[in-house]
């Protein structure tokens, strides 16, 4: 017993002289097996990795860093995922990232995290040809930045994988990416208190689209030539600021099933069919938004009640607002740029009320064969006695305070 204490003791003396293992920079060279190396890495080590083709196929899983040098590129051979993040405090940046397999059953990306992958932070990567680009599954406070990511064009847009998958990741933030050619851009579902920032996205299904994602925002993007810009879907409490949509086929924003949400400062530019449509959303703010040369400005059915539609700007679209139902809504304080009107006062505000939507507008929805005779003289006397009597309009869109001019010019001036 005294020989075995002493020998504890003196072993606890050697250790606390050694101190810590220090961590080191190892330079990995394309004759080298990637794989075997992190094997043998000490957590803390910085693999730094030459210009050439490494093997793909990579299990991290202790905080490491993974760099690479211009023209250092992973390959996964077309087999599961390139590199597979599975410990937490692991950063991997500056590399060319491709060849993942193609199962959607397992999510086969060019960067998977797992939920043991806590704060881990992918940056400035170009990641290529991945069935997915960076799957966030689970893991929490994640960090996927300035990255390019491009998905093939080899199979159909709804056959292809998300530019960045989250999944039950609650404090991911995507940040910077330029993300095209894939199915969404970013793909949240069953997460929350997410941030989407300034990215850019291109030819893609959605470019951001969320599904029972909570306490989240999107804010500053930039979607062009997509089919849908922005899907707030079955979510609460999401932030969708300042972000842009240029000709994004289908829709510009939509709320589905989006409750308890604000959606201000964004600018919507030539979709050829809805600006911002609502389908069963509830009790959210819309301001300050630019909608304009869509064919609707905005669309809002399905019992959507109780929403805020103040100080935004309704300009050149086709038909300004589309709103089937008996309801009455007052969303005073918008412009309007087909409201002919005065301001005797020059207070900004016109004197005159403008109906967007009246009695013969629904009826044009339902039955679309009426277009025939809208020049017709009884039709336009219908419109008079609406505009003399509103008494025999059941319901509708009314601004009882339309602005003569928007208060914030966009700061989208040219849209290429």
């Amino acid at each position: 017993m005294h020989r075995t204490a002493f020998f504890v003791a003196g072993l606890a003396c050697v250790l606390s002289w050694a101190g810590p293992v220090q961590s080191a920079e190892l330079n990995v060279s394309p004759g080298e097996s990637l794989a075997a190396i992190i094997a043998r890495a000490n957590p803390g080590d910085h693999l730094l990795i030459e210009p050439g083709r490494h093997k793909g196929g990579l299990l991290l899983d202790r905080p490491l860093k993974l760099s690479g040098m211009p023209g250092a590129e992973i390959d996964g051979g077309g087999e599961g995922s390139v590199i597979v993040v599975d410990g937490p405090d692991v950063q991997i940046e500056g590399l060319r990232i491709v060849g993942s397999g193609t199962s959607h059953e397992t999510i086969d990306s060019g960067v998977k995290l797992t939920e043991n992958a806590t704060n881990a932070r992918v940056i400035g990567n170009h990641l290529e040809g991945n069935l997915y680009g960076v799957d966030i599954h689970g893991a929490r406070d994640a960090l996927v930045a300035q990255n390019t990511i491009v998905g093939s064009l080899d199979v159909r847009m709804n056959d292809r994988g998300n530019g960045v998958y989250v999944w039950n990741a609650p404090g991911s933030q995507v940040v910077g990416n330029t993300i095209r050619f894939g199915r969404d851009g970013i793909f949240v579902n069953a997460s929350r208190n997410n941030s989407f920032r300034g990215n850019h996205f291109e030819r893609l299904r959605f470019a951001v689209h969320y599904m029972y994602a909570d306490d989240s925002e999107v804010i500053a993007n930039y979607s062009q030539d997509n089919h849908l810009g922005y899907a707030i879907m079955f979510s609460t409490a999401v932030k969708v600021l300042d972000n842009v949509s240029v000709r994004d086929r289908d829709y510009g924003v939509m709320l589905n099933y989006a409750n308890d949400s604000l959606v201000r400062g964004n600018q919507v530019y030539d979709s050829s069919e809805k600006c911002l449509f609502m389908y069963n959303a509830n009790k959210n703010v819309i301001e300050g938004n630019h909608f304009e040369r869509c064919q609707i400005g905005i669309h809002f059915t399905a019992g959507s009640e109780r929403n805020a539609v103040t100080d935004n700007a309704f300009v050149a679209n086709r038909l300004q607002v589309k709103y089937v139902g008996s309801r009455y809504h007052d969303w005073s304080g918008n412009f309007w740029s087909d409201h002919v009107a005065s301001d005797v006062n020059a207070d900004g505000v016109a004197d005159q009320p403008f109906r967007p939507n009246d009695r013969l507008d629904q009826v044009l929805w339902t039955q679309p064969a009426a277009r025939l005779l809208l020049g017709s003289p009884a039709l336009q006397l219908v419109r008079w006695a609406q505009r003399a009597f509103p008494t025999l309009l059941p319901g509708g869109v009314t601004d009882t305070s339309p602005l003569m001019r928007p208060h914030n010019e966009p700061a989208l001036t040219e849209v290429f």
